[in-house]
């Protein structure tokens, strides 16, 4: 069996859960992890037997996997692409940046490659993605997460989280605007959009909701092949609340599809 080696940029909470489901795999094996050069000599202490740099080796390697943001796509996953190492991407939400998306379509197309968007913490990306080619009318994510999720982001502005005693919708309006103002807590919009209508044209509705203890994502569409909601409750990572777990079993299930004789 051919291994297949892989280069996991980031060792933060996605990152090392993904390294402890790939552990054993015969058929998959992170042979570097790429940190930025102040965390070297801590990630090295986690995974002593993995190469840890600052930069992604430009041999010995078949596979990019991101799990750092948007610095790093810049940084590692732009140039692995022109040399024509293949690249899965997670953070997905980076690419509300204006430009981004199209620097890694050109880069891929350079180095004659592809770069992956995983579907991350939602489902039926599938079925949206089909439903745009027959014309889509109409898409909207709402996502709905308890408060202490959204700590740290514009939610705290003008309200206390901590006090909440009923929802609170602390932002209405597109999936760019969503993941530029929430950037660890809106990929998945970022994600519907992409898949759908775009980063403009995308409904966008984030709640934060004392009464919910998990990661709810709705996703309402409609088109000309019917219409569709799908909504998922998510038990958040145990490491980081404003990422879901599936998001990690997403990244896995990709890379396991890399190197899987049959795949779906």
């Amino acid at each position: 069996m051919t291994v297949l080696r892989i280069a996991l940029i980031g060792c933060g909470a996605i990152g090392t859960s993904v390294l402890e489901l790939l552990e054993g795999d015969a058929a998959l094996a992170v042979v570097a992890i790429v940190v930025p050069a102040e965390g070297v000599a801590a990630a090295q202490a986690l995974v002593p037997g993995v190469k840890v740099g600052s930069s992604v080796p430009v041999t010995g390697i078949d596979l990019v996997v991101e799990t750092a943001g948007h610095a790093a796509i810049e940084e590692h996953v732009l140039p692995a692409l022109a040399r024509g190492t293949p690249c899965i991407v997670a953070s997905v939400g980076a690419l509300s940046a204006a430009g981004l998306a199209e620097k890694l379509e050109a880069a891929a197309t350079a180095g004659r490659t592809q770069v992956q968007l995983i579907a991350g913490a939602i489902g039926g990306i599938d079925a949206l993605s089909a439903a745009r080619i027959g014309g889509l009318g109409s898409v909207r994510y709402t996502g709905r997460k308890p408060p202490h999720a959204w700590k740290g982001t514009p939610a705290e502005q003008g309200r206390d989280l901590d006090a909440l005693t009923q929802e609170a919708v602390i932002f209405e309006g597109s999936a760019r605007e969503a993941a530029l103002l929430y950037p660890k807590n809106a990929n998945v919009a970022a994600t519907v959009s992409l898949a759908g209508l775009g980063l403009d044209r995308t409904l966008v509705r984030l709640i934060a909701d004392p009464a919910v203890a998990e990661n709810v994502h709705t996703v309402e569409a409609e088109g000309a092949f019917g219409s569709f909601e799908l909504t998922m409750r998510n038990k958040p990572l145990a490491a980081n609340p404003k990422t879901s777990a599936l998001t990690v079993y997403s990244a896995v299930r990709a890379l396991r599809n890399r190197a899987a004789a049959l795949a779906i």
